[in-house]
């Protein structure tokens, strides 16, 4: 959809001026965007209010597909996208050809001004080339050439003049090469060519290309810097746009290269708008050089710049603190050439010749070419003006180049510190003495990262070229944690555990281990000794089993932790569990078989109660069926039951029960079999104030701080012996304490991990763990890491095997806490099914339980009925209904049953 309007014109002005249209593709989101729009409204209210003409640019507005017009004295697109990484930077440059071919059919502009970034202005030149349209563009990529693309304008300096000025800065400094960072785009590598000839020119050379993609996260930036921070040169040419700039810089300064020593030079597009970024980012650029189009001062530009403030404000007020810039300046003095070319021109009306045959045409075809465009662009390609910019001179389609400001990063803003121009070099001011000076002298102080005014020298390795002096304690056992041989590197655990931490730097740093050692080859002190070289600056740090404690702590500082911590003891262990003759019972605690034996007399009873009436095999004397009862349940055990049973009720309970049994059976039987298997293995001592009761001795490792944690624990100095290695632990606790060796070995956990790791047979780690910081150096992403784990597995032995080797190997007895729910389903179960025949049972003898009789009576009879066979009693039933007299007589005194029947278990 296309709207057209103008606006009435103001006083003065011609209202028969002719229209023209001409098209603006913009993106006003940005601050650039929002500064060239006031300027481009100011410039043709300025010109068309102080001359007259015959033309007027129409204020026309257009909404296209997925653009947004404004109203400004233009046709113009204002864009609302954000990007996000490269898809949606993708899809924006993709919107601008669209919107260009939207003005070019519907409106019929004479020109096109924008786009401003380089790559989106590639698509909308080409299409300007095939319709013969001008398109003024401030564009810099030197990969955009208006030698090529006939009808493309550069309103602004090519990004390739800098280059020149860079080279001279680098030069005037003596500095011989660079580090050169730009974004991945042809607008960041479009200056590389240039860069490269200019400082070769000038005896320096390009020593590393980084490159930046503008969709890259913070910490892939950082990874970048990183990367660069190992390298020795400290030069660093910056070409990128603003918002990518912005989160350079503040990567820069997290990774401490905004420091003294380090120079930056960052090229104009981020230089000239320094105005737009936020003042954590000018925070971070301290110290930072930068050069920009030079703009020089006039009262023209000096009254431009006040009214420009007041019209900017009221149509952005959120935007407080901008300042116009000089690609607001290029705009004015744009619009105003394409506007006098127009008028020159004289033409009245735009001009299409469209193809004759209209079939089966695109939008770009449909459109035609431009009549007008071959008149107009030779007026613009070769323009020469003086405009609030300076001199405005367009020759060939570029803008040529004036004079470069030198600037530095101080405070709040900028500082002026000198100028260079082709004729001139780099020079204080703008006409000096001496012409093609390259010496630094001329320029203004400069304040360098890191707050000082020393000039960086340009280079340094990156640690600084001193190594680190790194001490290693010298022992002669426990070398699985430290070993040093003659004229060798040092090898062991710590040794490993420091590489790997040092690997995972992202930079390079130099090191050299030391031995801490007499001339004889003997360790020359204690590890508080070693410790306090440190102090001494002997050593720039200790590399070895140095334990983190509060005494050392006071002299020297210490990484985390990468072992665990704390102090214990160990212990010989002894065997007596499979010289018990009753061990058969210690599967199971006492009060789950008594619960055991009362189920199964239970079980055996509900059975017995069950299959007495109806299964003559529960019937016949009493001590048979009381028999019966264990033999049935216990039979179970070994699932030995012969008898067979006829009542559903039965079967349900014994399918339940012999689960039940199941289940106890085989876990009796697994523990059992572990008890007898595993050894049993039992501490001689459990505490340490064991051991000062009994008065026995107690070692620990030759100069280490065990001892006097030991003292601490009031043992006496005179009970303490020290040892040097694992096979001196093992020697003293088999003697023992009576016989000249020790009753336990009391060490930090790594060293009893590493010898419970060989003789878990014989040892076991007793009593509490004492808490300490462990052994010092690391870091969180290699303790998170799997590589700590690896070289602990190398040196001190599998972790898993070590656990279950050090403790005392018991196998627990079951408790019935663990079979709760196993016997309450059998109670169940039993319960229902009794509780199920009882109802059954009392129902069929109602005719008993309704009668007169004392309840005595009534008991006894309901026996005698119980006690005989159901069968017997159910075929009597049916021949012989209950009468009177039979009902008189269960009620009498002496109640007897008349029919024949087998012996039960109540006399007659």
């Amino acid at each position: 959809m296309i709207i057209s309007f103008c606006i009435a014109p103001l006083s003065g002005q011609n209202a028969t001026a002719v229209k023209s249209h001409v098209g603006v593709i913009l993106d006003f989101d940005t601050t650039v965007g929002k500064i060239t729009k006031t300027c481009l409204s100011m410039a043709l209210q300025d010109f068309y209010a102080k001359r007259n003409h015959s033309t007027m640019i129409c204020l026309t507005s257009g909404i296209p597909t997925m653009m947004l017009l404004v109203q400004l004295p233009l046709v113009i697109l204002s864009l609302d996208q954000e990007l996000l990484g490269e898809l949606q930077l993708i899809s924006f440059v993709l919107m601008f050809p669209p919107a260009a071919i939207d003005l070019l059919k519907n409106v019929q502009v004479m020109a096109i001004l924008g786009p401003q970034k380089s790559i989106q202005a590639d698509f909308v030149i080409d299409i300007g080339d095939k319709v013969r349209v001008p398109i003024i563009s401030q564009a810099t990529s030197p990969a955009l050439s208006p030698k090529q693309s006939p009808y493309f304008i550069r309103s602004a300096q090519c990004s390739s003049y800098q280059a020149e000025a860079i080279a001279a800065i680098v030069k005037a400094f003596g500095w011989r090469r660079v580090v050169f960072v730009y974004e991945d785009t042809n607008y960041g590598s479009g200056l590389l060519p240039f860069l490269t000839e200019g400082l070769l020119q000038n005896n320096a050379l390009i020593s590393h290309q980084s490159i930046i993609s503008p969709s890259a996260t913070d910490d892939q930036i950082l990874r970048e810097l990183y990367k660069l921070k190992t390298m020795p040169t400290r030069v660093f040419v910056v070409h990128m746009l603003p918002s990518l700039a912005s989160r350079f810089f503040k990567m820069a300064k997290a990774a401490e290269m905004m420091s003294r020593g380090y120079a930056w030079i960052v090229a104009d597009a981020l230089t000239s708008l320094l105005d737009s970024v936020d003042s954590e980012t000018i925070e971070a650029m301290q110290g930072v050089i930068g050069v920009k189009a030079y703009i020089p001062r006039s009262n023209e530009l000096h009254n431009f710049q006040g009214r420009w403030r007041k019209r900017f404000h009221k149509d952005n007020p959120e935007m407080d603190r901008t300042e116009l810039n000089v690609f607001g300046l290029w705009a004015y003095d744009s619009i105003t050439a394409l506007a006098l070319a127009i008028e020159r021109s004289g033409m009245t009306s735009p001009r299409f010749e469209r193809p004759a045959n209209g079939g089966n045409l695109t939008d770009l075809e449909a459109i035609g070419i431009s009549s007008n465009g071959p008149s107009l662009v030779p007026l613009l390609r070769n323009f020469i003006s003086k405009g609030l910019s300076g001199d405005f001179s367009i020759v060939d389609g570029q803008l040529l180049p004036s004079a470069f400001q030198i600037v530095n990063v101080i405070g709040k803003g900028e500082n002026t510190v000198g100028f260079w121009t082709k004729a001139c070099g780099i020079s204080g001011k703008l006409k000096p003495e001496d012409h093609n000076s390259t010496n630094k002298d001329p320029l203004g102080a400069i304040l360098w990262p890191g707050q000082t005014t020393i000039v960086p020298k340009g280079w340094e390795m990156p640690t600084s070229g001193k190594k680190l002096r790194l001490g290693v304690p010298v022992k002669s056992g426990f070398t699985e944690f430290v070993k040093i041989e003659r004229d060798a590197e040092p090898t062991g655990f710590c040794i490993d555990v420091f590489k790997e931490v040092m690997q995972l730097l992202p930079y390079a740093v130099e090191y050299e281990f030391i031995a801490f050692k007499t001339p004889d080859g003997q360790s020359a002190g204690e590890y508080n000794d070693l410790v306090y070289q440190i102090f001494l600056e002997e050593f720039d740090a200790v590399v070895g089993d140095i334990a983190i404690l509060a005494n050392r702590s006071r002299f020297v500082d210490f990484s985390f932790p990468y072992t665990e911590s704390g102090v214990s003891a160990v212990v010989p262990i002894k065997d007596n569990e499979r010289k018990n003759a009753w061990i058969f019972m210690k599967p199971l605690t006492m009060d789950l078989w008594l619960t055991i034996g009362a189920f199964f007399v239970f079980t055996g009873f509900v059975v017995w109660v069950l299959e007495h009436r109806v299964n003559k095999e529960f019937r016949g004397p009493r001590l048979q069926q009381v028999g019966m009862i264990f033999w049935f349940s216990f039979s179970t055990l070994v699932f030995a039951q012969k008898e067979k049973v006829n009542s559903n009720l039965t079967r349900f309970v014994v399918i339940v029960w012999v689960f039940v049994v199941l289940v106890l059976t085989s876990s009796y039987t697994a523990n059992l079999a572990s008890m007898l298997t595993i050894q049993q293995l039992h501490p001689t001592i459990t505490d340490l104030h064991d051991l000062r009761k009994n008065g026995d001795f107690v070692g620990y490792q030759d100069g280490s701080y065990v001892r006097g944690f030991l003292k601490d624990m009031h043992f006496e100095d005179s009970k303490l012996r020290n040892y040097s290695t694992l096979e001196d632990y093992d020697d003293a606790l088999s003697r023992g304490s009576r016989n000249g060796g020790v009753a336990a070995i009391v060490d930090e956990l790594p060293y009893l991990r590493l010898f419970l790791d060989k003789y878990s047979h014989k040892y076991t780690m007793v009593g509490p763990t004492y808490k300490t910081a462990g052994f010092g150096f690391s870091n969180f992403r290699f303790e998170r890491g799997g590589n700590l784990m690896k070289i602990s597995n190398k040196w001190l032995g599998e972790e898993g095997c070590r656990d279950s080797d050090a403790t005392v190997k018991t196998s627990k007895s079951l408790t019935l806490d663990s079979f709760k729910g196993l016997f309450l389903i059998s109670l169940l179960s039993s319960s229902s099914a009794l509780a199920i025949f009882l109802s059954i049972f009392f129902y069929e003898n109602r005719v008993i339980l309704a009668s007169n009789a004392s309840i005595k009576q009534k008991i006894y009879a309901l026996a005698r009925v119980f006690d005989e066979e159901k069968d017997i009693l159910s075929s009597k039933a049916s021949k012989t209904p209950p009468t009177p007299r039979g009902i008189a007589a269960a009620q009498s005194p002496a109640i007897s049953i008349s029919y024949q029947h087998e012996r039960g278990v109540f006399p007659r």
